[in-house]
């Protein structure tokens, strides 16, 4: 899931520069030639090369049929006038960054963006058949833009993280007036949207079962920095903010000083100095995609510690179905989207408070696993990347015969409207 949070361009006071025209400039390596595919142009909160969650992994499988440009939000720095860097990754998918002085106020910036958007479509000779939004925030400077449809892959409920912007309410009404289609991360996000748009369809997290599958074959080498850590070892992978209960990890390596707690992830909106600190609490940072296997097949029970706040309320994690693709027995908090489906299948043990995960993860290491990870793999077996994409592909092909209401979505479905 996501999950790091950049809701705007920072409010820097005092006048904006003196730019009324500014020079617009647009880096990165030159076209290789024309692109046949059409435009899928996307706004994202979310920097491409920060964590590879639920875009990347949609994004990527666009890219077979459609010339994918990500538009983050901006980097401001100490240049005399904006501009559009552009990079490109594997996969073919270029990432533009507007790049903005230092100073500009927030009207400023936002006309700055407008103009960098509209110089890079007209740079590209065409418009947009899809816009694909993650950040009602953009709508501030793209609401202009024709595209043949609009989509709002709403996968978090942002208003409700740390650091919001108290504008974002207002432009996510904007964003649904406009949008052809609403996704959403998970059920309750459903649920919760479903009465603002006549379609919205329920996408809870897919799974890359091949990747995370590989934590299962042992291995003859562990990362370096986990090598030495002893074991029995309770895992966590994902961005650390203010999602996390940090007073119930502290707790849990009270409890059970023999066991070590292996942390993994990039700290943000939170200050690195308020995590506990315990010998047998690991954080180790942030980990590639690719590096993600080797240390859950050193693990014995994946941990979800989630706090139980306004930023948990409707959250999907994503990595629940990468836990169990990895073979790990878990333990979360009671998260809504957990519990259903995972905990009511029993493919998920939730908790209530340390006790109960220390009791909880004791039972899980004792128990045998063949017949849990049968259950596992048949609850994972339709839930791949593979076909969310082809059911949202499927939605966008038919977007004009679409019905006017929408149902709830059925327990285990992964695309439902």
């Amino acid at each position: 899931m996501h999950e790091e949070l950049r809701v705007r361009v920072p409010e820097i006071l005092g006048p904006a520069p003196s730019i009324s025209r500014p020079h617009l400039v647009i880096t990165g390596p030159p076209k290789l030639g024309p692109d046949a595919r059409p435009l899928l142009l996307c706004f994202s909160h979310l920097r491409w090369d920060f964590v590879w969650q639920r875009p990347q992994h949609l994004l990527t499988r666009a890219a077979r049929e459609y010339a994918v440009v990500v538009v983050e939000e901006p980097v401001v720095r100490s240049v005399p006038a904006p501009r559009l860097d552009v990079t490109t990754r594997p996969h073919g998918i270029r990432i533009a960054v507007p790049i903005l002085p230092e100073g500009i106020g927030a009207k400023a910036a936002v006309q700055a963006q407008r103009r960098l958007l509209d110089r890079f479509i007209a740079e590209e000779g065409r418009a947009a058949q899809v816009l694909w939004y993650y950040t009602p925030m953009a709508v501030e400077f793209s609401e202009h833009l024709a595209a043949d449809i609009v989509v709002y892959d709403n996968m978090d409920e942002l208003s409700a993280f740390r650091g919001a912007s108290p504008e974002l309410l207002a432009n996510e009404t904007t964003l649904f007036s406009r949008a052809d289609l609403v996704f959403t991360g998970g059920l309750s996000l459903f649920e919760s949207k479903k009465g603002r748009h006549p379609n919205v369809f329920a996408f809870p997290s897919s799974i890359d079962v091949h990747h995370f599958a590989a934590a299962r074959v042992a291995r003859e080498r562990e990362p370096t920095d986990q090598v030495a850590i002893t074991r029995p070892r309770l895992g966590f992978f994902g961005v650390i903010d203010e999602r996390m209960d940090l007073d119930l990890v502290d707790r849990v390596a009270a409890l059970k000083p023999e066991w070590q707690l292996v942390m993994l992830g990039p700290v943000v909106k939170i200050d690195p100095a308020v995590l506990p600190r315990r010998p047998n609490i690991h954080w180790l940072g942030p980990k590639t995609y690719t590096e993600l296997p080797a240390y859950l097949a050193g693990w014995q029970v994946g941990l979800m510690p989630f706090a139980l706040n306004e930023a948990t309320r409707f959250i999907s994690p994503t990595k629940t179905p990468e836990f169990l693709a990895a073979g790990l027995p878990v333990v979360s908090t009671r998260i809504k989207d957990v519990v259903r489906p995972y905990g009511e299948k029993g493919l998920v043990a939730i908790a209530d408070s340390a006790d109960e995960i220390v009791k909880l993860a004791t039972q899980l290491m004792a128990r045998p696993r063949e017949p849990w990870l049968a259950s596992v793999d048949r609850h994972l077996a339709s839930g791949s990347w593979d076909s969310t994409w082809a059911a949202m592909r499927g939605a966008i092909a038919k977007v004009d015969d679409l019905p006017l209401t929408t149902a709830p979505a059925r327990l285990g479905d992964q695309a439902t409207g």
